[in-house]
């Protein structure tokens, strides 16, 4: 309970850092909604000095922080400067398709990457060693926009396999269909965030391993005639484990951040979409609320990673 009390505590400080930075930022950038030409170019400086006071605007740097806080202290992110909706109804609306795209891209990553660098390591210097590690360096190297590119040429385009943008179908779908229609959709994104996510895990992976496969108690276990099957279980896996947990939390920024560039060439709408979108037009109240919410859930899939790892290795709390 005290460990998951002070993992607590520090995302809340993480947040708290995070939301001041972000907030002065964003507010000290050079141009802003109401004069970067969003508005109508006919409005007068009247008019446009009330609608900033709509929005609080008007009061300090340090008040408007202060009314920012008050808000979201009751999941109130505001209101958009160009829909005019909700901030906090924007961002449930998509933060589903892309907890999917990333929850989805992750569980494959884990498995697959431990079984290409474990297979790697025990084949090392061979022939599946050399074509895993080119797997690897090509997947680490490519960049997601040139991929996705390359995916839907090949597959949209090309071969008519895969819908090029887009979450659903024009054609209305009902029950299973339409979860079918939309992981149809995500098929390619998806994929993308895989291969790109894949190579840096399988050298790690790899690079541990083979520290392991060198090491006096491999060969202690080795020389007792164990199975195979039994020197992945109990002597390769467990130590294998609490770095990789510990690094996929580290990626999950990445992921992430690289969900913003895909969910915009696929025409996805997710919370990358929505800030790039944002970001673009200047509208502060869900550049902020999406920063705090993608903010959150990086910390707490570190958080959850870490917990994972106490479960796994119960001394480390004694560290």
């Amino acid at each position: 309970m005290t460990i998951l009390f002070k993992k607590l505590f520090y995302i809340s400080f993480m947040l708290f850092i995070i939301s001041i930075i972000s907030f002065l930022a964003i507010h000290s950038a050079p141009n802003s909604f109401f004069g970067a030409g969003e508005l109508n170019p006919n409005m007068t400086k009247e008019a446009i000095e009330k609608l900033k006071a709509v929005y609080g605007l008007d009061k300090s740097l340090f008040m408007q922080y202060i009314d920012w806080v008050k808000n979201i202290s009751t999941l109130n992110f505001g209101i958009s400067f160009v829909s005019g909706q909700d901030v906090s109804e924007e961002i449930l609306k998509r933060l589903p398709v892309t907890l999917i795209m990333n929850i989805t891209a992750l569980l494959i990553i884990f498995p697959l990457s431990l079984y290409l660098g474990v297979m790697a390591a025990i084949h090392y210097e061979k022939k599946t060693d050399y074509i895993i590690r080119q797997i690897s360096l090509v997947s680490f190297s490519m960049p997601s926009f040139y991929l996705a590119l390359l995916f839907i040429i090949f597959f949209s385009v090309g071969f008519d396999l895969f819908p090029i943008a887009g979450l659903h179908s024009i054609e209305e779908k009902v029950g299973l269909a339409y979860y079918t229609d939309m992981l149809w959709h995500l098929t390619l994104p998806v994929s993308v965030m895989i291969f790109v996510g894949l190579g840096s895990m399988i050298i790690y992976v790899r690079s541990l391993s083979l520290e392991i496969l060198k090491s006096d108690y491999y060969y202690f276990a080795l020389s007792r005639g164990l199975e195979k099957k039994k020197l992945l279980r109990f002597y390769i896996l467990p130590n294998l484990l609490p770095p990789i947990i510990t690094l996929l939390g580290l990626s999950l920024p990445g992921l992430i951040g690289g969900s913003i560039i895909l969910e915009s060439i696929f025409g996805i709408e997710g919370m990358g979409q929505l800030f790039f979108m944002s970001a673009l037009s200047r509208d502060y109240p869900i550049i902020m609320g999406t920063l705090m919410i993608t903010s959150f859930l990086t910390l707490l899939g570190n958080m959850i990673g870490d917990l994972i790892l106490l479960k796994l290795n119960p001394y480390i709390k004694r560290g």
